[in-house]
């Protein structure tokens, strides 16, 4: 039988896995001249991280941690390219006074039936 939970706890932690791993081989690929290598070298780092992730931090065994890194070699580009610059601090978020709302969503409450309008 196929499980879907154990399928679906090992692609959470590949996200969480490949978008660390994204950024450190952002960081790092100033190391190869040639670009046809940084594929490579994304490879064998989501590979080895994965495997250390997985083992340090949860109790995966070792097969399945292959396929975590797996999970997050193949995904690692599109979830970072997906999540960046839309992340945004707790700081930022709960510091922030001000409520801003589009024009186009601002009801007006004096319509002469007593029912609100959409102003647009």
């Amino acid at each position: 039988m196929f499980n879907f939970d154990y399928l679906k706890e090992l692609l959470l932690i590949a996200i969480a896995l490949s978008t660390i791993t994204c950024t450190f081989i952002q960081k790092t690929k100033f190391l190869f001249k040639s670009s046809r290598f940084i594929t490579l070298y994304s490879f064998i780092v989501n590979i080895l991280v994965g495997i250390i992730f997985s083992v340090t931090f949860t109790s995966i065994s070792f097969p399945n941690s292959i396929w975590i890194g797996v999970f997050a070699f193949l995904g690692a580009d599109s979830i970072y390219k997906s999540l960046e610059g839309k992340l945004a601090s707790y700081s930022s978020i709960s510091n922030k006074n001000t409520i801003e709302i589009e024009k186009d969503n601002i009801i007006n409450k004096g319509d002469m039936n007593g029912k609100a309008t959409i102003s647009k």
